[in-house]
């Protein structure tokens, strides 16, 4: 008998709409249960999650059947809708278009796992944008920078700072 055999675990990163520092401490928990959910209905593994206030990266098991730009694009719809309905922020909540997909090997997952639980220490000593960069040159994705994320600055959206 033949099968599909695979071990493919892939790390997501996508920002908050405009890099908005959003999402609030008190309910990002219901949002991370939220999103597994939603990962876990898609019939893939959620490994570990967690972000800051302007950014959330997701580690996922994933089988070779799903394609992630489906997947991404359903946990960015759903967690909108959750999050507005909740009425959790203020204004309307909303994630910034695209994101970053990164694979790593079996041998990497403890180091990842690591890596996505330690988000709060880790942004102490770096930006999302010099984190985003890290991981871009790691990976040698070439890149323009007014294609990557909408920066911030003094309450204005920029796309080159």
């Amino acid at each position: 008998m033949s099968g599909t055999f695979s071990k493919i675990y892939i790390q997501v990163v996508f920002a908050v709409q405009g890099r908005r520092s959003l999402i609030q401490a008190s309910w990002e928990e219901e949002l991370y249960k939220y999103i597994t959910g939603t990962i876990t209905n898609k019939g893939q593994k959620l490994i570990a999650i967690n972000g800051m206030p302007d950014h959330i990266h997701i580690l996922i098991g994933m089988k070779p059947s799903c394609s992630l730009s489906d997947l991404v694009r359903e946990i960015k719809k759903s967690s909108n809708d959750f999050i507005n309905e909740k009425k959790f922020c203020k204004s309307s909540f909303k994630w910034q278009e695209g994101f970053g997909a990164f694979s790593y090997s079996p041998n990497d997952l403890n180091r990842v796992i690591t890596y996505v639980q330690n988000q709060k220490i880790h942004h102490k000593q770096s930006t999302f944008k010099e984190e985003y960069h890290s991981l871009l040159a790691e990976y040698d994705i070439e890149f323009k920078e007014e294609y990557l994320f909408e920066w911030m600055d003094d309450g204005h959206l920029d796309s080159n700072s």
